[in-house]
């Protein structure tokens, strides 16, 4: 993958979760780590099992010959002041800056419901029409302190919060400023029965991060008409790795190719990791999105 303008990195989801720490409880970081870079991956995103000083994580990563891709960051814009989040933010900050991340990935979790598995997700948090300027407005000024620091701020949409939908990703797009970036997670906006391939279209010059997960059709047709919680729709294998369900990445990845874009491509799909081999899956998916990359013009730059 070294010829290609994207770099290929994975979320240790694959091995172990965050929001259910019982998936993978057993799989150390060194075997995450190891199986990442076997399984031909350049970099790692941030876990529940991963050390977050700079000082400690570094040399853990380096015989593997891994780069810290990114990790994610809950924000509460939404109940509390710029600065406060700023101070809330640094230590995450601090040790993406030291280990050369390009991107801080966050999400805003004021009501989220995402990690509650008794709750539908028809039951989350969404935003009054009047709150979004002041919300854009606070995730700029976020971002330009971000970057500030040589870190680029990507807004992760995300099922059972606020930003879920296609619409909800367009009124974010419109109520922020350029310092502010999305991340395009192909697996949660599929989720949210929206069209990747048309968000990538219409926001390509400022998408600076991809999550690249696939999605089992008949599994999400069934957690949507159940109204399951997202991560009993987890459990139920509604996502799978790039290349292993329904969305078309043949329409999307062109479409981030024309926009010039520069950025990692993420393998992140949460599985549980005794129904789905980890390093079976990770293999899978790097083969999956190195070739679709490869078809999508990526390859020879």
């Amino acid at each position: 993958m070294s010829s290609q303008r994207v770099r290929l990195g994975i979320n240790p989801l694959t091995w172990t979760n965050d929001d259910m720490p019982e998936l993978g409880a057993e799989t150390s970081l060194e075997t995450c780590l190891k199986e990442a870079r076997q399984a031909g991956f350049e970099g790692v995103e941030l876990g529940n099992k991963f050390p977050r000083t700079p000082e400690v994580l570094g040399p853990i990563l380096a015989p593997h010959g891994l780069s810290l891709v990114s990790g994610w960051y809950s924000s509460n814009l939404l109940e509390r002041k710029v600065a406060d989040e700023i101070l809330a933010i640094e230590p995450h900050l601090h040790l993406l800056q030291t280990l050369g991340c390009g991107v801080l990935i966050l999400a805003e979790t004021t009501g989220a419901i995402h990690g509650d598995r008794k709750t539908g997700l028809s039951k989350r948090p969404v935003l009054p029409a009047s709150e979004w300027s002041r919300f854009g407005a606070a995730l700029t000024q976020l971002a330009e302190h971000t970057l500030r620091r040589g870190v680029r701020l990507v807004y992760h949409h995300h099922m059972g919060t606020v930003v879920q939908t296609e619409e909800e990703i367009d009124r974010l797009m419109a109520s922020t400023g350029k310092a502010f970036s999305l991340l395009l997670d192909t697996g949660h906006l599929t989720y949210a029965r929206g069209n990747p391939a048309a968000v990538a279209r219409r926001h390509g010059k400022r998408i600076a991060h991809l999550h690249a997960k696939d999605v089992r059709a008949k599994v999400l047709d069934g957690a949507l008409a159940e109204d399951l919680p997202f991560l009993e729709a987890v459990l139920r294998g509604v996502f799978t790795v790039p290349g292993d369900g329904q969305v078309d990445y043949p329409a999307v990845l062109p479409e981030l190719e024309r926009a010039g874009y520069r950025g990692w491509a993420v393998v992140e799909a949460e599985q549980d990791p005794a129904k789905a081999h980890p390093l079976t899956y990770a293999t899978m998916g790097h083969r999956n999105l190195s070739g679709l990359l490869d078809r999508a013009g990526f390859s020879g730059a």
